[in-house]
């Protein structure tokens, strides 16, 4: 089956699972997962949408994100997006109610734990929903977009920098380096674009102030006794002044008449907030970037394993409760000062444990089936740095693996660390991408080889670390006498609900593996 043609069954074997084309209020994708905003969310079947073949996992948040994995959710969600357009021309009707899926072969285990999963989720959303946290989600969807652009970019800027090194193709560097500098010299610009859209703004003058801070004509100027300096402030400048173009907008909308908006609006807009950018957030921004960067390298340089443990075994507890996405400008601001994010290869050590804890488990419970057949398939895909079907689907609900876990991520980012405190920075131009993957993304100080083998070291480092905790200490004698178990589907159906099972055919075949 052709490529197009297996996402696009991917896409029409989740849409009736997420209750129809009108059941379906917006679609977008992030690195690893289709985001889709939904009218009525009992009309979502999660098991069934579990059970095919392309789905990693499900995650509910303030929006119902389904987990595809890098590069198949750039290719599901378009095919996705057609088939809602065309669903909704034919039937525009919501749908009444959600067909039941074919019922699958998964053993009582594996339903208990995705329960347990679902459930932990649940009481997650509703303890994120406070003021804050939502305020760190309108961040995460500021930057999130600009994921790929950074990748590619980085990218192109790690294979730059190995042409110098090596003195090759000295006609061509010059024009890759153009290629990767060329977003990052107007990342505000987009920052400044996607906050205003963000926070109900019209997104091109927050473009329009943001460009402000990049115009080369800035270092003409004088605030607080100081010449002003092209991207002085980067993209926390950039957020604050769309912010606060937004709320000037807002401002002009209410009591400027409706004949003269469309001239004034936009003036006043641009003229205020562009006044108190220049004159007043480059500077502050400059200076709490500038503290950013110092404090990090100080924090690596001085605190080195230490740091690297607690921010390796903490990172996965911050994502439970919704605060990493704070880190996202934080990790933007370094890249944009450095070139690279020192922080980053040290985070990603979270899912390295996590990968040792999972073989653990699979070695720990040699009866159960159902558990082992969820890490088998979703294991390559931790591997790469997607973490969610291994967290929400194995070590999360056991308990004392998840804590195990961050264990193993601890000791990785205590390796990581350790380097960096020997002088040794190992960082990301980019942000996104985890495990395996982030290899392409590496940068440091010291050369590529030596930032290859400090990362890598880490990994097998936090592999280890997570395997030897878990499989020693992830386990009390209830707990494998609970789970070490092997259970026949129709047994497990039995013990679940008190009837024996009944068959169930598959009323259509199971769409390609995307």
């Amino acid at each position: 089956m052709a490529t197009e043609d297996k996402n696009r069954a991917t896409a029409a074997a989740i849409l009736p699972l997420v209750g129809g084309a009108a059941n379906v209020s917006s679609v977008v994708h992030c690195m690893t997962r289709l985001r889709l905003g939904l009218h009525d969310r009992s009309l979502v079947d999660d098991e069934a949408l579990k059970a095919l073949p392309a789905v990693m996992g499900v995650v509910e948040d303030d929006t119902y994100q389904i987990v595809l994995g890098p590069g198949t959710v750039a290719r599901v969600t378009p095919e996705f997006e057609k088939l809602v357009a065309e669903g909704r021309a034919a039937a525009p009707e919501p749908a009444t109610a959600a067909e039941p899926a074919a019922a699958t072969d998964a053993a009582t285990t594996a339903a208990e734990l995705a329960a347990q999963g679902a459930a932990i989720k649940a009481a997650r959303k509703a303890k994120n929903a406070t003021p804050f946290k939502l305020f760190l989600r309108k961040i995460a969807n500021i930057f999130v977009p600009l994921i790929p652009a950074l990748i590619g970019c980085g990218i192109i800027a790690g294979l730059n920098g190995l042409l110098k090194n090596l003195g090759w193709l000295t006609s061509v560097t010059p024009a890759l380096g153009a290629m990767a500098s060329g977003f990052m010299a107007l990342i505000a610009v987009f920052v400044g674009y996607n906050t205003a859209k963000e926070f109900g703004g019209t997104p091109i003058l927050g473009g329009a102030v943001a460009a402000i801070i990049v115009f080369p004509g800035v270092a003409d100027i004088e605030a607080f006794g100081q010449k002003l300096s092209p991207g002085q402030g980067g993209v926390l400048g950039a957020l604050g002044a769309a912010v606060l173009a937004v709320y000037v907008e807002k401002w002009c909308r209410r009591w400027v008449p409706e004949a003269l908006d469309v001239l004034v609006t936009p003036t006043l807009t641009v003229l205020i907030s562009g006044l108190v950018t220049i004159f007043g957030l480059m500077y502050v921004a400059g200076e709490v970037s500038t503290a950013i960067g110092d404090f990090a390298n100080w924090l690596l340089s001085n605190g080195g394993a230490g740091a690297g443990l607690v921010l390796g075994g903490f990172f996965l507890p911050l994502v439970m409760l919704g605060l990493h996405q704070a880190l996202i400008p934080i990790h933007t601001t370094l890249i944009e000062q450095q070139g690279y994010t020192v922080l980053l290869p040290i985070l990603a050590m979270a899912g390295a444990g996590q990968v040792g804890a999972a073989l653990a488990v699979y070695l720990r419970l040699p009866r159960n089936e159902s558990i082992r057949r969820t890490i088998k398939s979703a294991l390559p895909a931790g591997l790469l740095g997607v973490g969610e079907p291994l967290i929400y689907g194995v070590s999360l609900p056991l308990g004392r693996p998840f804590i195990t876990a961050c264990v193993g991520g601890a000791f990785g980012g205590a390796f990581v660390g350790f380097f960096n405190q020997l002088g040794s920075a190992v960082g990301s131009t980019a942000i996104g991408p985890s495990g395996w993957a982030l290899f392409p993304l590496l940068d440091g100080n010291h050369g590529l080889g030596t930032t290859i083998a400090i990362y890598a070291g880490g990994l097998l480092v936090g592999y280890l670390a997570g395997f030897v905790a878990t499989y020693f200490f992830g386990f009390s004698k209830d707990l494998l006498t609970e789970f070490n178990v092997s259970q026949e589907p129709a047994a497990s159906t039995v013990a679940a609900t008190g009837t024996p099972a009944t068959p169930v055919t598959d009323p259509a075949p199971e769409p390609a593996r995307a």
